[in-house]
């Protein structure tokens, strides 16, 4: 058997009493994509900052190609073994490609200073070697994200390593950005580059990994080839409890029930000519590549666009577009589709999070009393589950799925007659996805009239209907109860020319 890539073995870390990692095994052979899954909290990031050498394990051991990691502090020996491209670009987006390439090491000309053409030429080449077809020149916050990330593997390509550990990355993509990154990836491994592949679409793992490393409370579970471990066993695996599968969806709401939200020939840039109705207690999916125009179309009811055409009503009045706070006033609660950029203040604790959006109910004139406060903050946290110290922590201190559900509180804290949901599961582990799911069930069975926009399949699986757009047009509608590949094929664009 071939001498490992990479392997770490009895990996301890704690920080303070807390055990962030008890027994972290990886064994990565050279060519192959080695998917690392696992739970927020499982311990995943623990491991990738050990791997990358960003911070030295308490106990246990790395070893590249047999030999010991290098010491933390000689990091060009680690850029020469090992690099990670996180869902949060690490270019820095003013410069251009060629630049970003070779930061902090720019080819020098004559006196000393940087040579620009060799730069650029040197670019080129590194680009050219790895097959990315990226303009050397172009300024690197244009670029597409999965562009964005094929520059920072041919950065950590030039560098030596080969390999690379690609944390959520298709986090941003849609469904056709996904495949081509997948395209990539095999050529590349082909090219005897090594991958670790970090994510919560299980269906990935299967399309691009050989291997699997299951974590799960801060532990190893298993190790085990892709094709002999069914997706069922998977979840299973994280979750340390078997998970059924859930394809119920609540009662159908009735035809006859008065629509809540009604749209008619909403136009804009992004889409075009959209009639749209939502009932009361209603789910109604929108679904679509990223270039369809839906999430454009789902934040527009939210008060964060104006269309150019069209109307909209929610009860008996007119929906206010392009007023966020107009929109929040009218009833319409909204989970957006960034969390980190459009959903949270990172600053504040959990409490200030989850009663932003209320405090005008909590108290008069401004001046809100902190019990009280305190108490509405905590009735949240309980309802969602979310798994904290109390109101007082930061809500920068929480986990990807915790933290969603902060922003999903602050959505429901309000009462919102419509409830707009933009990949509300996206980036959160299996139990946390579950849990929120729940709560889109609960509103919608409160009388809420929901509308989610997913890529994720399982989100779509509740609704009462999902429509599909299609280059900013509606060209699809699917009552509950459809087949993976029928949505799918609206989806791609298959069964409409």
């Amino acid at each position: 058997m071939s001498t490992p890539l990479v392997e770490a073995r009895g990996i301890a870390k704690r920080y303070g009493p807390t055990v962030a990692l008890q027994d972290g095994r990886l064994t990565v052979l050279p060519g192959e994509s080695h998917a690392l899954v696992g739970r927020n909290g499982a311990g995943k990031s623990t491991l990738v900052t050990i791997l990358t050498g960003l911070q030295a394990p308490d106990e246990g051991t790395v070893r590249f190609d047999g030999e010991p990691a290098p010491a933390l502090t000689d990091r060009d020996a680690w850029r020469r073994k090992v690099a990670c491209v996180y869902q949060k670009p690490t270019v820095v987006p003013e410069l251009t490609v060629a630049e970003n390439l070779f930061i902090n090491r720019q080819p020098l000309g004559r006196g000393g200073f940087i040579s620009w053409r060799r730069l650029r030429a040197e670019a080129a080449q590194v680009l050219d070697t790895w097959d990315v077809h990226v303009d050397p020149e172009a300024r690197t916050a244009d670029l597409k994200v999965e562009d964005r990330q094929m520059v920072e593997i041919a950065r950590a390509l030039s560098f030596g390593a080969r390999f690379i550990v690609l944390d959520e990355p298709t986090a941003q993509l849609d469904n056709r950005e996904i495949e081509r990154l997948f395209t990539r990836m095999r050529a590349l491994q082909e090219s005897g580059v090594t991958f670790l592949f970090i994510s919560h679409h299980l269906q990935e793992v299967y399309e691009v990994c050989q291997t699997v490393t299951v974590l799960r409370d801060a532990r190893w579970i298993t190790t085990a080839p892709v094709a002999d471990l069914p997706r069922t066993a998977l979840v299973e695996a994280m979750a340390g409890e078997s998970i059924a599968e859930r394809t119920a969806t609540h009662q159908p709401v009735a035809t006859d029930t008065p629509a809540l939200l009604d749209a008619r020939g909403l136009t804009s840039d992004a889409y075009e000519d959209i009639d749209l109705t939502v009932r009361r207690g209603e789910v109604v999916g929108l679904a679509g590549s990223s270039g369809s125009g839906k999430i454009e179309l789902a934040e527009s009811f939210a008060g964060l666009h104006t269309p150019t055409g069209g109307t909209a009503r929610l009860g008996d009045e007119d929906l206010p577009f392009g007023d966020v706070q107009a929109a929040l006033k009218a009833g319409v609660g909204c989970v957006p589709r960034d969390r980190h950029d459009q959903g949270l203040v990172s600053g504040m604790t959990i409490g200030d999070n989850t009663t932003m959006s209320v405090l005008n109910r909590l108290g008069r004139y401004g001046f809100i009393p902190a019990a009280r406060k305190r108490g509405f903050a905590a009735e949240l946290i309980e309802r969602l589950d979310i798994h904290t110290e109390g109101p007082e922590q930061p809500v920068s201190d929480l986990s990807g799925g915790n933290a969603q559900k902060v922003v999903m509180a602050r959505a429901l804290a309000s009462d919102p007659r419509l409830l707009v949901l933009i990949n509300p599961t996206a980036g959160v582990d299996v139990k946390s996805k579950e849990s929120l799911l729940s709560r889109m069930d609960s509103a919608s069975e409160d009388g809420t009239a929901v509308l989610v926009v997913s890529d994720e399949l399982d989100d779509l699986r509740r609704c009462d209907r999902v429509l599909v757009l299609f280059h900013g047009r509606v060209v699809a509608e699917h009552p509950a109860g459809w087949h993976d590949h029928e949505l799918i094929a609206s989806i791609e664009g298959v069964d409409h020319g």
